[in-house]
């Protein structure tokens, strides 16, 4: 069974139909929405802040998602895939995004609808990245638009995928 832990008054919430895998932890002030998976060696610090995380989203092993002491929040949308050992901090990602294993998103920052963040990339702080478009590096910078309806289906295909390992879970 996962880490679920109460701190500062604040248990999490979690939705149906959801997948936490057995040395996840998720911590405080967090809320994850229906048929979402988080997997090993994940970890959600709501202690210092609140993390939001809606439908259908997927964060991988080894992943951590925190934020800053009354500074800043992580909202994370729905049908999101969060790479493998990816940090966000402090961060907003919106719907149908993909963040590449490896990145950092830093505080402040913004990763807009059927956005992707390629592997290892790391965006600063207070950055805007639109809606459809893709971006990479240290620091992260524009690469190129990406045709929306196929970055949101291919995110939403994802999504799917990680939705479907974690039936295989509950079969066992």
């Amino acid at each position: 069974m996962a880490i679920i832990r109460s701190v500062r008054g604040y248990t999490p919430e979690i939705g149906k139909d959801c997948f936490l895998a057995e040395n996840a932890a998720v911590i405080g002030d967090v809320v994850i929405g229906d048929g979402c998976s988080i997997w090993y060696g994940a970890v959600l610090r709501g202690d210092v802040n609140s993390i939001r995380i809606g439908n259908g989203t997927n964060i991988q092993d080894g992943a951590v998602i925190h934020t800053l002491y009354q500074r800043s929040q992580t909202f994370i949308g729905d049908n999101v895939s969060i790479g493998h050992n990816v940090t966000i901090h402090g961060a907003t990602i919106k719907d149908n995004a993909l963040i590449g294993m490896g990145s950092v998103i830093l505080d402040h920052a913004v990763v807009g609808e059927g956005a992707i963040v390629a592997a290892g990339s790391v965006v600063t702080g207070k950055t805007v990245i639109g809606s459809g478009e893709m971006w990479a590096g240290v620091p992260a910078k524009f690469i190129k638009n990406v045709d929306p309806a196929q970055s949101a289906e291919m995110n939403q295909r994802i999504a799917r995928d990680y939705h479907m390992y974690a039936s295989w879970y509950k079969d066992e």
